[in-house]
């Protein structure tokens, strides 16, 4: 694969990851987009990675807690702050463990790829995160997160496995409308990420054991270096504008986005 190539690829999951814009809606429509072949799992595999250490050195500081805590949750304990935060995490990772699973042997994950789909996605859930941006209260902060929050954006976070939902973007949406301010509901958002890419993670490496000779290995180093890079600089400069700005200029771009995709679907 040509640097250039590997290039584009890596700064689209980088930058979409946490962007509530959609990652996977626009990787599926990057070969279809450009007459490229389908980057494979190898690559896949390498470009959330990079995501996933970006997110990793971001919020270093409550990943730490969170993993001496996990520690202590392994032995029955959820007597401290990092405990009951490593439980948050395992609540809201559930639902989309088990509905990725049941997709993924039942065939429907690749169904659910086609460009209509994807618009319809784009456009809906743009729409939805819209409303509750508007509409969601902001009295609370992440150091108010529950069981029963987490819960509710685990369920939110598994529609994200239709192609161009979001995964953060229906996880912001709900987190907003349980009450959580911008900021706050960026960051769980972000958090509950972590375990979510190295399932995801795990999961597609699964297909690529014993298959990735020295090219690939080379262009996976490159496009999860790209994507770190690409993936720290979107999320730290989303977490500034949070300050001051809206969750609209995102919904306003899906709004495109979708529209142009159902366009091109239906002509």
């Amino acid at each position: 694969m040509s640097l250039f190539h590997l290039f584009i690829l890596a700064v689209i999951q980088g930058v979409t990851e946490f962007l509530p814009i959609s990652s996977s809606g626009h990787l599926i429509l990057l070969p279809s987009l450009t007459g490229a072949a389908d980057q494979g799992h190898v690559l896949d595999v390498a470009v959330h990675v990079g995501t996933l250490f970006a997110v990793i050195l971001y919020f270093r500081s409550d990943v730490v807690t969170a993993t001496i805590g996990f520690g202590r949750l392994l032995r029955g304990k959820v007597d401290t702050q990092g405990a009951f935060l490593a439980l948050c995490l395992v609540i809201g990772t559930i639902p989309v463990i088990v509905v990725g699973f049941v997709l993924e042997m039942t065939g429907l994950a690749y169904v659910m790829r086609s460009v209509a789909m994807i618009g319809w996605a784009i456009l809906g859930f743009g729409i939805l995160l819209y409303w509750a941006d508007m509409t969601g209260a902001s009295e609370k902060t992440d150091g108010d997160w529950s069981l029963k929050d987490a819960w509710i954006m685990g369920l939110a976070q598994a529609l994200a496995l239709i192609p161009g939902t979001s995964r953060s973007g229906i996880t912001i949406t709900a987190a907003r409308r349980l009450g959580y301010g911008r900021e706050g509901a960026a960051k769980l958002s972000m958090l509950m990420s972590i375990p979510t890419i190295i399932a995801s993670g795990v999961l597609l490496g699964l297909h690529s054991i014993g298959n990735i000779d020295l090219p690939q290995a080379r262009d996976a180093a490159i496009g999860a270096f790209f994507a770190f890079v690409a993936a720290l600089i979107a999320l730290a400069l989303m977490m500034r504008l949070l300050r001051s700005v809206s969750f609209t200029p995102y919904v306003i771009y899906r709004i495109i986005f979708g529209t142009g995709l159902l366009i091109w679907a239906y002509s």
